[in-house]
C-alpha cells in the first residue's frame, strides 16, 4: 500500500491520523539527521501493525510531504 504522509516534526506528541489514501503524522522528534523520518517509520509501523522493516520512505526523505510505502496492509474496498 502506498499512502501519501504529511510529516508534522517537533510535535509534543505522536499521532497518526489517517483519511483514505493520505496520512498526517505528528512526529516527537526533530527534522534532524534524519531523526524524524526513523521515528515517523516506527509510527506507521505501529499503527498499521507491521514489522519497521515493512515501512519505507518511497521519496520525499527531506520534504514534509513523502510518499511512504507499506508491506503486507491493504486498505479496505
Amino acid at each position: 500500500m502506498r499512502l501519501t504522509v504529511h510529516a508534522k516534526p517537533y510535535a509534543r506528541t505522536p499521532l497518526v491520523t489517517r483519511e483514505g489514501t493520505t496520512c498526517t503524522v505528528r512526529i516527537d522528534a526533530p527534522a534532524e539527521g534524519g531523526r524524524a523520518n526513523e521515528r515517523l517509520i516506527e509510527l506507521l509501523a505501529e499503527h498499521f501493525a507491521v514489522p519497521q522493516g515493512s515501512v519505507r520512505i518511497v521519496s520525499g526523505h527531506t520534504a514534509r510531504t513523502k510518499i511512504v510505502e507499506i508491506d503486507g496492509v491493504t486498505l479496505p474496498s
